[in-house]
């Protein structure tokens, strides 16, 4: 499953560019100091709109602690100035496959392990400058719901499920400083 969503990210992105239109590959540099691999492709929709697809993928396990997990976020952008400069509101879905224990966040983390998926969605603000003919910055918060559905184990690497559950959230679901590439 996971080459499969970086399979269609990259066929989408081949196909948006073989029209010729404006468009930009990212990288997140909050994921990457998390170890988190990712990539990002922005396409312009409109004079004032993109359309922004990032997949993340973090496939380590540091001795007991695991990380584990691939995610998929789309996102359309309305701009205020121009596509690619300044600020912009944005409107986000998300999708996630996660393998997560072993981590000292609290104790419920630190000893068990969470197996399961998110899927979710959520508002988001965002501001980019230019830094060069190719280059920008760019900058992004977002809030929204995201519904986690997971099976629970007794530690991060064994044991026998002890149950399935779900949880809600409401709160932070994007947050990045890009650095971008465009591309003409």
């Amino acid at each position: 499953m996971k080459k499969s969503i970086f399979t269609g990210i990259l066929i989408l992105a081949t196909a948006l560019l073989a029209y010729g239109q404006e468009a930009a590959v990212k990288t997140n540099l909050l994921y990457d100091a998390t170890t988190t691999l990712n990539l990002g492709f922005e396409f312009g929709t409109g004079t004032k709109s993109t359309l922004e697809i990032s997949g993340n993928y973090n496939p380590w396990k540091f001795g007991k602690a695991r990380w584990k997990h691939v995610l998929v976020q789309p996102e359309y952008r309305y701009w205020f100035c121009e596509k690619f400069n300044g600020s912009f509101l944005g409107a986000h879905a998300l999708y996630a496959h996660y393998n997560v224990g072993g981590l000292s966040f609290n104790d419920n983390i630190r000893h068990n392990r969470y197996q399961g998926d998110l899927y979710g969605g959520g508002v988001s603000y965002g501001y980019q400058w230019i830094l060069s003919d190719r280059w920008n910055l760019e900058v992004t918060i977002g809030v929204g719901y995201a519904r986690l559905a997971y099976d629970k184990y007794p530690c991060a690497g064994c044991g026998s499920k002890i149950k399935s559950d779900h949880r809600n959230y409401f709160g932070p679901t994007k947050a990045g400083i890009s650095i971008v590439y465009i591309l003409k």
